[in-house]
């Protein structure tokens, strides 16, 4: 049975293997995102402790990712991502049998979030580095990590709907529980994988040489660097509007848990439209063009959200506002991974999760403290309006891009040596 082209990644066993159990694993790790907003919302009512929260989980992505980008590159990639996925079941285990038993406390949530935070940082480029192996054919690459991109967003929009539900009947306890469940299915299927055994060499240079030489590559790939610099600010000013959904849920739009599931699933819907979109483009479309048009589009998709005084219309430009978030990645993602050299994939994809989700904590933090002076509302539209002055500005470099894509970058990491 030939696939639709939109799915031909799936004829791979491995990467077959890899979209099921990740599937089934990220509408858990939904559940829990869900779960942990409302919670740490209900407890404190304040603006600025959901990005204080937010902050911890993401901030060790900022620290560590430079060395979790070279061990990535010097240890076998498979097992290192089989680690984290255990690590992170363990993690959702504490926290379920923590909120489940009432032994918990907004100190440990914040603690249990870093942990969760340390070991993302390690899980990114392993996993990001491992999915593009996963592939024989190197031509549905783009399509690979756009299905991914797909599947990320399948779980976004059914992970809050299922959190919901589960949240108005029993409460949060039960979606940390699911969640940590969830991970059984990705494991099985990690461990089910059939890949050539990983050959160790013995590292010549030091972790910091290994770092700097990460460094000197992107430094000598300014298409590279100009993307990852774009995903970077993005990440900083845009992307904390979701800390701020269970404010509009409840205070703006005077809702419940339900409310808050419609908003998430709505944002999740748009970002499933848009990986959806770019997967079923052909190999060679200028991707360049859609990151510039899905900025603009999530800039004003978060304005008009943050101006709109009906729910409904509301919904719609979050709806938005989530496809153009989504093109914007995926689009960023799929370029970053199909230009870098496999030598250099673990430490570039480090700068990458460094600058995507290291960004995010330090935005969230702020974008809570200013939510809690100024208001969710206006927060939110001041964002929609830095989105689209930075789509402006990245305008002309993005517009030459596509040209100096097409220059192999590989030969950059001869200039550190």
């Amino acid at each position: 049975m030939k696939l639709p082209p939109a799915f031909r990644s799936l004829q791979y066993p491995n990467y077959r293997l890899y979209f099921i159990g990740q599937s089934i694993s990220l509408i858990g790790t939904w559940m829990q995102r869900m779960a942990m907003g409302w919670l740490v919302y209900r407890l404190t009512h304040s603006g600025f402790m959901l990005g204080i929260v937010s902050f911890a989980g993401l901030i060790p992505t900022f620290i560590l990712s430079p060395y979790a980008g070279v061990i990535t590159d010097r240890r076998d990639k498979y097992k290192l991502l089989l680690t984290t996925q255990i690590a992170a079941m363990i993690q959702a285990s504490v926290l379920a049998i923590a909120v489940l038993s009432g032994y918990y406390n907004i100190t440990l949530i914040i603690i249990l979030s870093a942990t969760l935070g340390i070991i993302n940082t390690f899980d990114s480029p392993s996993r990001q580095s491992l999915m593009v192996k996963l592939v024989n054919d190197k031509k549905d690459i783009h399509n690979a990590i756009a299905l991914n991109s797909s599947m990320v967003n399948m779980a976004r929009l059914a992970g809050p709907v299922i959190a919901g539900i589960v949240l108005y009947q029993f409460g949060e306890g039960l979606c940390f529980l699911l969640n940590a469940l969830s991970f059984i299915a990705v494991i099985t299927c990690l461990l089910l994988m059939k890949l050539p055994k990983h050959i160790y060499t013995k590292p010549t240079k030091n972790m910091w040489q290994e770092f700097h030489e990460g460094y000197v590559y992107l430094r000598n790939s300014p298409q590279l660097l100009r993307i990852i610099i774009m995903l970077g600010l993005l990440s900083l000013l845009l992307m904390p509007y979701a800390t701020l959904l269970p404010i509009f849920a409840k205070d703006i739009f005077h809702g419940n848990a339900k409310t808050y599931t419609l908003l998430s699933a709505c944002s999740g819907l748009g970002s499933l439209a848009g990986a959806y979109f770019l997967a079923s483009r052909k190999t060679g479309h200028n991707l360049n063009r859609y990151i510039l048009i899905a900025s603009f589009f999530f800039g004003l998709g978060l304005f008009l959200f943050a101006v709109s005084t009906q729910l409904p219309l509301a919904l719609f430009f979050i709806i938005v506002a989530g496809g153009g978030m989504m093109t914007c990645i995926a689009a960023g993602n799929t370029l970053v991974q199909t230009e870098v050299g496999d030598h250099m994939r673990g430490r570039v994809m480090s700068f990458y999760s460094m600058a995507f989700f290291g960004m995010q904590p330090i935005g969230s933090f702020f974008i809570g403290l200013l939510s809690d002076h100024i208001g969710a509302r206006v927060t939110v539209g001041l964002q929609g309006c830095m989105g689209l002055v930075l789509a402006v500005c990245f305008l002309p470099g993005l517009y030459k891009a596509h040209k100096q894509l097409s220059k192999p970058a590989n030969a950059a990491i001869h200039t550190a040596q």
